[in-house]
């Protein structure tokens, strides 16, 4: 206990050290928001791996899909290291930094306005972002609360509370710069931690060769699962398998908080470099997140189970780990924290900035300076921060479905909205306001009637379909309504090279 409890308090102290050295760099709105878009390779595509990779992959996602696919679930993983960081560099990138810079937007909804020339669409991007992105925030705590219990004995009202004031803490007196340090020392943390956790658990069934022959004998017709299937390539249910990929992978190059990472990136040296990094970071962590959930079933008999019979997923993870040694559960609840808290930070970071920049100065605030700016970025920080932890408290202890299901959805009605308006953005000068217009309602519209109707199935069908449907409807759309101003398009397209 002794040594789990120094990990612990350790971690909090770098941590919040980091916070206050960083202090006089968070000062202007672009230093606060972006670090002064001067942020080298490695620290942002850590950035972007442990905002891409948090708690829910780790403790819920791994535990679900694992429990679902077998060990096809490490697809899962491979298509968010391919797609999701890989192709996500390589497409977005050098475009976003260039274009961004060029139209001096530093957020997306500041993207979506400068772009297209609508101020409109502009307040309702940061609108969209406010109320998807809380819940989405909210969700970074699952997972936390039968971890923290098993090894500190601490109740989930507890692990939120402490998560959220230290996250609140750095985040408030660093911003961006402050955000970026921490996530590389949480990401060194992950990526250690997975590679232990996955020996010590294969360790324990008796090395991969012994795993996998007793994974390979399960059996469970209720989700069709047959001897072998959870052991084979693309496991027991292939289609669903590819929705989660899509989902998972796809609906990053649509979410603020990632994009939003190339925005402050030094130039494209560091982005080439920030590639490389970024897809292996993504290998390890999600890769081998997906891996060990795959190997879930083994501890079918230990897990908690609902009342209808299926198993509390979040449950399945923090099983496994109990059968290792004292001293990893440690190293392991740091790692959990590490993942939650660096996600945590990046979302309420890009809430803040958002609500600030694109809704609050846009319409009651058009007159501030910028100390104003920065100082309600920083309140709303604070307010974002306890907003979230009440949701998951309030869901915690009320069961409540719709608080559930919103969190289920967030994910895939903000890169349904966003991501064809932000990619034909960047590449098209024909897209128009109309064709995101459009985008915007369809995503968000598909992914929250289905939360009360089902039609598609569950959200990550919807979220995946969405996404997908968003590449038509912009172009579509776009060739029946008017052009933005040549104006604007010569400023997005016009100053690349000069960027």
């Amino acid at each position: 206990m002794a040594v789990k409890v120094g990990m612990l308090v350790l971690f909090v102290v770098v941590t919040v050290a980091i916070g206050v050295w960083c202090r006089g760099q968070a000062r202007s709105v672009d230093g606060f928001v972006l670090g002064g878009r001067n942020v080298g390779s490695w620290l942002t595509a850590f950035a972007y791996g442990t905002s891409y990779f948090s708690a829910v992959i780790f403790i819920g996602y791994a535990g679900q899909f694992g429990w679902k696919y077998g060990m096809s679930a490490t697809w899962v993983g491979i298509g968010n290291a391919v797609v999701g960081s890989l192709l996500a560099w390589v497409v977005l990138g050098p475009r976003t930094r260039r274009m961004t810079r060029a139209i001096g937007a530093q957020t997306m909804p500041e993207f979506f306005g400068q772009r297209y020339a609508s101020r409109g669409l502009r307040i309702a991007a940061a609108l969209i972002i406010f109320v998807f992105l809380v819940p989405y925030t909210a969700s970074v705590y699952n997972g936390l609360s039968r971890l923290f219990y098993m090894a500190f004995g601490l109740p989930y009202e507890v692990c939120i509370v402490g998560m959220a004031a230290v996250t609140c803490v750095y985040v408030v007196l660093g911003g961006y710069r402050a955000t970026v340090l921490n996530d590389a020392v949480q990401g060194v943390i992950m990526l250690v931690s997975i590679v232990a956790v996955i020996v010590a658990v294969l360790d324990a069934n008796g090395g991969l060769g012994a795993a996998v022959q007793t994974l390979s004998t399960v059996e469970d017709p209720a989700q069709g699962v047959t001897a072998g299937s959870l052991t084979s390539l693309f496991g027991p249910d292939a289609a669903g398998l590819l929705s989660v990929v899509v989902l998972t992978s796809l609906g990053t190059w649509g979410l603020p908080q990632m994009v939003q990472k190339f925005y402050a990136i030094r130039d494209d040296a560091a982005i080439r470099r920030g590639t490389v990094i970024s897809t292996l970071f993504a290998l390890v962590v999600a890769g081998g997140s997906y891996f060990l959930g795959g190997f879930g079933r083994l501890y079918a008999d230990r897990v908690t189970y609902l009342a209808d019979g299926t198993p509390a997923y979040d449950s399945i993870v923090p099983t496994m780990l109990s059968t290792v040694p004292d001293v990893l559960i440690g190293i392991v609840v740091v790692l959990v924290l590490s993942a939650s808290m660096s996600t945590l930070s990046s979302l309420v970071l890009t809430s803040s900035s958002s609500l600030t920049l694109d809704f609050l100065c846009t319409t009651v605030m058009r007159k501030v300076d910028e100390r104003t700016s920065v100082r309600t970025m920083r309140g709303l920080v604070v307010v974002f921060v306890a907003l979230s932890a009440v949701i998951a408290l309030v869901q915690y202890n009320s069961s409540s479905t719709f608080i559930a299901q919103l969190m289920g959805i967030s994910w895939g009605a903000l890169a349904g909205a966003f991501l064809a308006p932000f990619f034909y953005g960047l590449y098209w000068k024909g897209a128009t306001a109309a064709g995101a217009w459009a985008c915007f309602a369809f995503g968000v519209g598909f992914t929250v009637l289905n939360m009360f109707l089902g039609f598609a199935g569950s959200s990550i069908v919807a979220g995946a379909v969405a996404m997908v449907a968003g590449f038509v409807i912009v172009p579509v759309v776009s060739l029946f309504t008017r052009k933005p101003p040549e104006q604007s398009l010569s400023r997005a397209f016009g100053d690349e090279q000069a960027a």
